[in-house]
C-alpha cells in the first residue's frame, strides 16, 4: 500500500468517527485522584521518615518528679477492632502513666491526682490512695472524666458490685470487663456514665467515669497496658491501717518486694507513733523503672 493510499483511508475513516466534547469532568476527577494518591504517598514518606528519625519507637522520658512523659493523646483515639493493646504494641499515648504492679492506665498530662470535692470529682482527675476524704451531695460538673486505680478484685466487688460482662487479653494478661453503663448523677448532677476493667491475675482495677457519655469510658479504659519492665507506687493504705509504728518498716518492704530502692527520711510528728509512715514520693501510682528510688518519710523517734 501507497503511502498517498494509507492516508486517504484514515482521512475517510475519521470523516466517519462521531467527536464529543472533551470528557473535563473526567480529566478532572482523574487529576484529583492522582493528586490525593500523590499527597497521601508523601504524607506517608513523611510519616516513616519522624519514626526512622525517632528510632521506631515512642520513648517514654521521666522527668525529675518520676512521672512519665508520652505524647499527648487526641481525645476520642479509638481502638474498635483492637479493643486493648498487643504485647508488641509501645504504651499508648497520653501525657502520664498511673498504675499499680505492673499494670497502668495512660491519662493526659492536664488530669490532676484525687481532684475531688465533698468525693466527688470536679475535674479531670486519677482516683487513688484513700481520695475519698468526705462524702457530701456535691454534683458533678458536666464534661468530667475520672479513673479510679485499686488492688483487689474483692474490694471492687464489694465497692461496685462488680460482675464481668466480658472477657479479653491485655499484652497476653486476662482482664475481665463490666460493661459501661450510665446512671443520673447524684445531687442533680449530669448523667454519669461507669465501665470497670479488671486482672483478676494481678488483682488492679480501673473504674472509669464520665459525665461526657458512655463513649469517653471506653475510650479511658483502652489505655490501659502491662508494663513488664515498670511498677507503680505502691498504695499506702494497705499498711497504715492501725497503725501501731510499724508502717514505715512494712512499706519499705514493700517496695523492696516489688524492685525498688528505698530512700528513708524522718520528721517530728508529736502524738504519733515512731515508725509510723507519713509521706511517700513520689505519689502512689505512679509507674517507675525496676531499681528506681521511692523516699518513705517516717516519724522519728523520740
Amino acid at each position: 500500500m501507497h503511502e498517498s493510499q494509507l492516508t486517504e483511508l484514515l482521512e475517510r475513516a475519521g470523516d466517519r468517527t462521531a467527536v464529543g466534547p472533551p470528557p473535563l469532568d473526567a480529566m478532572r476527577a482523574g487529576a484529583a485522584r492522582r493528586k490525593r494518591r500523590r499527597t497521601t504517598a508523601i504524607s506517608l514518606a513523611a510519616t516513616v521518615s519522624v519514626a526512622v528519625a525517632a528510632g521506631g519507637t515512642a520513648l517514654l522520658m521521666a522527668p525529675e518528679d518520676g512521672t512519665q512523659q508520652l505524647p499527648t493523646a487526641t481525645k476520642g483515639t479509638s481502638h474498635a477492632t483492637n479493643p486493648m493493646p498487643t504485647a508488641t504494641n509501645n504504651p499508648p499515648t497520653g501525657g502520664r502513666l498511673v498504675g499499680l504492679g505492673h499494670v497502668a492506665i495512660a491519662v493526659p498530662q492536664g488530669w490532676g491526682t484525687n481532684q475531688v470535692r465533698c468525693g466527688t470529682p470536679q475535674t479531670d482527675t486519677v482516683l487513688i490512695d484513700g481520695w475519698l476524704t468526705q462524702a457530701c451531695a456535691v454534683p458533678r460538673p458536666v464534661g468530667v472524666e475520672s479513673v479510679e486505680v485499686g488492688d483487689g478484685g474483692q474490694e471492687l466487688v464489694y465497692k461496685y458490685g462488680f460482675k464481668s460482662d466480658d472477657e479479653f487479653e491485655i499484652d497476653g494478661v486476662r482482664a475481665q470487663k463490666q460493661r459501661t453503663i450510665c446512671a443520673p448523677g447524684g445531687a442533680g448532677g449530669p448523667q454519669v456514665c461507669r465501665g470497670i476493667v479488671l486482672l483478676p491475675s494481678t488483682g488492679v482495677w480501673f473504674s472509669a467515669e464520665s459525665s461526657t457519655n458512655a463513649a469517653e469510658v471506653d475510650r479511658i479504659l483502652e489505655r490501659i497496658v502491662v508494663l513488664p519492665d515498670r511498677v507503680g507506687v505502691p498504695e499506702q493504705n494497705g499498711v497504715t491501717t492501725k497503725d501501731d509504728g510499724s508502717s514505715g518498716r512494712k512499706y519499705a518492704d514493700l517496695l523492696r518486694g516489688l524492685g525498688l530502692r528505698v530512700e528513708t527520711k524522718t520528721t517530728d510528728a508529736p502524738g504519733f507513733a515512731p515508725g509510723e509512715l507519713v509521706k511517700v514520693e513520689p505519689f502512689p501510682g505512679t509507674m517507675l523503672p525496676l531499681g528506681a528510688t521511692v523516699t518513705v518519710t517516717v516519724v522519728a523517734k523520740r
